[in-house]
């Protein structure tokens, strides 16, 4: 009998090679098309139509207009746009509602019913905040692979480091496939776009935001070595994102891109963004800022863009005179928190290589981790405030601003206990309020200062607090502020992107945008507080 030239399993080997090959290559026209979309909305945001729109006021909210999908392409609509204008009784908003579809909140049919409790009003939240696996094409929007919740009102997309505390709520709540979901969107940016956007839009790929990819994989794989190191090449790869550039750095130039040389050849990072011009979704604020106070427009624009980066946007933390929006400085700033945060990516880029057994690149990273730490409380340090605080590397001095930013090192357990008891007096003394840690001490009219509260803000504190042996007081901590949240909940049905903590009888305010309820991150950290709590509550019965 003759045999067969080829046997069944070369075939089956010959069909797999082919088709892995045509998906590679389906894969590889997909990453180009969507860099090729968002470079078609970056050109957009620079042209003549855009700037008429944001600057007209047809819409109360800059972000409308960068969320609206354009009919058409966006290179014939400027044409047309070009045609029109000079046209008599051309009105710009009906050319607007002609070529664009406006945004619009999947329609769910929730409405909020007092008689739930506030965590039942969460439970019932969840689904209404999911957004499955993106479909829209030709939008601002980037697609993600899988579901993920967005934080809600105005946000429409994913965040970044919103989404670690959203997905800590996931977690205590069981619904562990979608965060997992999440993780493995934040993987999948990487891969297409080199780091994390701020969020899922074309106009956020200037910038990331905290780098909090790391804890996400440590919480979501918790000791599963295999899923862990799973992530660890995107882990490495976010890791390069903020140290582009530092091998070039030189006394000369000693800051480029998130990177700067300090004195004693130390490299520590700051918040930046690739663009000098406004804000897409802010465009109308930006512009009017540096036009109206004369600012050097492409230093002042990049300013504002890491401040955005930073998560904070805005604070006193980044202004050379704490009132004075105008003297905003991001990128003079080392700040405490980003510092902690690559700390901790270092330390986890250390762990995958040890588990992968590759030791020496995992000395490496401790190497990095250790020289960080150092930095961190020393030059991060003020001895005469007895806190850390931000620096100024371009006045080789430290900011004056308080903030809770100081807790960060206690976060991540890096603080000598005699440095630790200083801080969390100056966390008890003056940032703890009726409903909580307050952002920073100063009343400055903008969103993350005084009297303002965030979520994420008192998880890192109350975190702090349990690292060093105040576990009273950060159950306290986790008391005030859920109860705040319960008592905004039972007074509107609605759970707040921010609260008032220092007089629980008013609601929060300042920024840009009106207050926003949803919210992603609230909702995710009072889930994961009350199962600290209810544990709590079993052992003392037991």
């Amino acid at each position: 009998m003759t045999k067969p030239l080829i046997n069944f399993n070369s075939y089956v080997f010959f069909f797999i090679l082919v088709v892995s090959i045509s998906c590679n290559e389906i894969a590889e026209e997909k990453k180009v098309e969507e860099k090729n979309q968002i470079e078609d909305f970056q050109e957009f945001y620079d042209s003549e139509l855009f700037k008429a729109v944001q600057l007209s006021g047809i819409f109360e909210d800059s972000k409308t207009f960068v969320d609206c999908k354009p009919k058409t392409g966006l290179m014939k609509i400027r044409i047309s746009y070009m045609a029109e204008k000079n046209k008599k009784g051309f009105d710009l908003e009906q050319f607007v509602l002609k070529h664009f579809e406006l945004p619009e909140n999947p329609k769910t049919g929730f409405e909020s019913d007092k008689e739930n409790d506030m965590y039942e009003h969460i439970e019932s939240l969840w689904p209404v905040l999911t957004r499955s696996k993106d479909t829209i094409q030709n939008s601002s929007l980037i697609p993600l692979p899988n579901s993920y919740v967005v934080p809600g009102g105005r946000f429409r997309e994913i965040y970044y480091w919103d989404s670690y505390f959203t997905m800590l709520g996931l977690k205590a709540a069981g619904k562990n496939e979608l965060a997992n979901s999440m993780l493995d969107n934040f993987a999948y940016l990487i891969n297409r776009l080199g780091f994390i956007p701020n969020g899922n839009r074309a106009y956020y790929t200037g910038r990331s935001q905290p780098p909090f990819f790391a804890l996400m994989v440590d919480e979501i794989t918790s000791n599963n070595r295999s899923k862990f190191t799973s992530y660890l090449p995107q882990m490495v790869k976010e890791y390069e994102f903020w140290m582009k550039g530092s091998d070039k750095l030189s006394e000369a130039n000693p800051a480029i891109n998130r990177a700067v040389l300090l004195e004693g050849n130390i490299v520590l990072n700051r918040y930046f963004d690739d663009y000098t011009k406004p804000r897409p979704e802010s465009f109308k604020e930006d512009y009017e800022l540096v036009n109206e106070n004369s600012l050097k427009k492409e230093k002042a624009y990049r300013n504002l863009r890491a401040g955005a980066e930073s998560g904070w946007d805005y604070s006193s933390r980044w202004f050379e005179k704490p009132l004075e929006m105008k003297t905003i400085q991001t990128t003079d700033i080392i700040p405490i928190d980003l510092n902690v945060l690559l700390y901790f990516l270092e330390i986890k880029i250390a762990q995958g290589y040890n588990w992968k057994e590759q030791l020496d690149s995992a000395n490496l990273y401790l190497e990095k981790a250790d020289l960080r730490k150092n930095a961190i409380n020393s030059i991060l340090w003020d001895e005469n405030k007895q806190h850390y605080a931000d620096y100024n590397y371009t006045k080789n001095q430290h900011t004056s601003i308080l903030s809770m930013a100081t807790a960060y090192p206690l976060f991540a357990k890096i603080t000598p206990k005699d440095k630790a008891r200083m801080v969390i007096k100056q966390m008890k003394d003056n940032l703890l309020m009726d409903g909580g840690f307050v952002s920073t001490t100063i009343e400055s009219g903008q969103q993350w200062d005084f009297p303002n509260a965030w979520a994420p803000l008192q998880w890192i504190g109350v975190q702090a607090l349990f690292n060093y042996g105040e576990h009273d007081l950060g159950l306290e901590v986790m008391d005030r502020w859920l109860n705040l949240n319960k008592k905004v909940y039972q007074k509107t049905g609605k759970m707040m992107e921010k609260y008032n903590v220092a007089d629980t009888s008013l609601q929060a305010g300042g920024g840009e945008y009106p207050l926003q309820d949803g919210f992603g991150w609230t909702n995710g950290v009072a889930v994961a507080m009350k199962k600290i709590l209810d544990e709590k509550k079993a052992v003392t019965l037991d």
